[in-house]
């Protein structure tokens, strides 16, 4: 073998056992007390060179994950594309039981949101819980045409 190919050898293995605890950095669970979540949704969007909007229902979906202990939603807040609150979902805070979840639908034919629509959702717990899923999930169909797909929540930090 030469030189060079035992240098390769080496580095490949180097790179390998890199990349593979670079992996399972990403997939650490971490345990969290709350979190205030940035969700996208669409409440339609465009299709063809014309930009001819396609209507969607969107559902936001919020899954206490945590197989043991309650957590609290305090605030599910639904946003329209320029940033102006459209619609505040719950006056008084909703407790999710373990593995429990709740939904919350806005009908096709509402697209006050536009195509840059989110949900603001604050969560809360006393102890150290599994984070939930926050997800939102868009479908329509429009004559033989059908289309869905999801958008997973983001952390996002108050700046207060």
């Amino acid at each position: 073998m030469t030189t060079y190919v035992k240098y390769f050898f080496i580095l490949l293995i180097i790179c390998l056992f890199s990349f593979s605890s670079l992996n399972a950095a990403d997939n650490k669970i971490e345990l969290s007390k709350g979190q205030r979540m940035y969700v996208p949704v669409y409440s339609h969007i465009y299709s063809g060179n014309k930009e001819v909007e396609f209507l969607l229902t969107v559902t936001l979906s919020i899954r206490n994950i945590d197989p043991m202990h309650l957590i609290e939603i305090a605030l599910v807040d639904y946003y329209e594309t320029q940033g102006k609150l459209l619609k505040k979902y719950i006056d008084t805070p909703v407790t999710l039981k373990p593995l429990e979840s709740l939904r919350y639908i806005i009908p096709q034919k509402d697209k006050s949101g536009g195509s840059g629509a989110n949900f603001i959702v604050e969560w809360h717990s006393d102890k150290p819980v599994n984070r939930p899923i926050i997800e939102s999930i868009m479908i329509g169909t429009q004559s033989t045409q059908g289309i869905s797909f999801t958008s997973r929540g983001r952390e996002i930090l108050d700046s207060k």
